[in-house]
């Protein structure tokens, strides 16, 4: 721990959205048990986060450049903190990347790869070693509700959070569905506008016509804020060792889980999709519409307490 009982917090891709509430949310504690870490690419990007920190910053929210996309960037991160002590590790940086697979070059598909995968692993080598030795910390994964429709990734950190058991260390996954963020809405915006070279014209009409009105209809009705998102981590990081390893954190995704695990041939969950998206696609944007008039919003803020 750091000086007066504090917990070291890492936080990767703090820049804007959820990580710039995670950090804020943290060093504003009114305990004061959290001195922050707040890491970016690049620092001339760190004003939203110093306005939103305000008299934290300097005090319990500190800065670093951190790009997890390299090795040298993440060892010189850890070599810059007192003793390479960090408590808890936040994995939060990421990008997305959305259309047509035949669209999408092997290296756009690398990169996204080289950042939520390998980024990852990285940090998760660079303070694993330090959390063992001390028999203690916290390694929590921002991962996706969609993790849990075959996404890959998430077996590997399966298998690492049982072997870190024995060492006392405990592993969180926060899963959440859509989040409102300037991350997600500038991904929209262009993939709106792109023409997708190599897919058929059928594949092209069904993305931007059927899948992306769909889901521009649940990030709005359904999207969380990246402060809902703050508070569940919160709360895991607070739970400690107790802490669940899978945290969803939006209860209308639940029946996401129930299909998973309904039947073992995964079936199930694949034609739910297919019908929803093909079949029901103008009845669920109005049902949609008719659910965000209703709520007025609320179902925005609604999110599992992990206990």
């Amino acid at each position: 721990m750091r000086r007066g009982g504090q917990k070291v917090v890492l936080i990767t891709g703090c820049s804007s959205g959820i990580g710039l509430r995670m950090a804020v949310m943290l060093a504003k504690d009114e305990k004061q048990r959290y001195h922050v870490i707040a890491t970016m690419r690049d620092l001339k990007r760190k004003d939203k986060l110093v306005e939103a920190a305000g008299d934290a910053y300097g005090k319990s929210l500190s800065l670093a450049v951190l790009d997890v996309c390299t090795d040298e960037s993440v060892k010189q991160c850890i070599d810059g903190i007192k003793n390479r002590h960090v408590d808890v590790l936040i994995n939060n940086a990421g990008i997305g990347l959305v259309g047509p697979v035949e669209s999408i070059s092997i290296a756009e598909m690398k990169s996204v790869f080289e950042t939520n995968f390998f980024g990852v692993i990285r940090m998760i080598k660079e303070v694993m070693p330090d959390m063992k030795k001390r028999k203690g910390g916290h390694i929590i994964v921002v991962s996706s509700v969609m993790g849990l429709q075959g996404v890959v990734f998430n077996d590997v950190y399966a298998c690492l959070a049982v072997q870190l058991l024995k060492f006392n260390v405990t592993m969180s996954m926060i899963e959440p569905g859509p989040v409102h963020t300037e991350f997600e809405s500038k991904m929209i915006q262009d993939v709106r506008q792109k023409e997708f070279p190599g897919a058929d014209a059928d594949t092209v009409n069904y993305f931007k016509n059927v899948y992306l009105p769909s889901s521009v209809d649940i990030f709005e009705t359904l999207g969380q804020t990246p402060d809902d998102i703050a508070r569940c981590t919160k709360k895991v990081i607070e739970q400690g060792s107790s802490a669940r390893f899978r945290n969803l954190t939006n209860p209308l995704y639940t029946p996401i889980v129930a299909l998973k695990y309904a039947e073992e041939t995964g079936g199930l969950s694949v034609h739910a999709f297919y019908h929803m998206l093909f079949n029901l696609g103008p009845l669920m944007h109005v049902s949609m519409k008719a659910m965000q008039y209703l709520t007025c919003g609320c179902l925005r803020s609604r999110t599992i307490s992990p206990n």
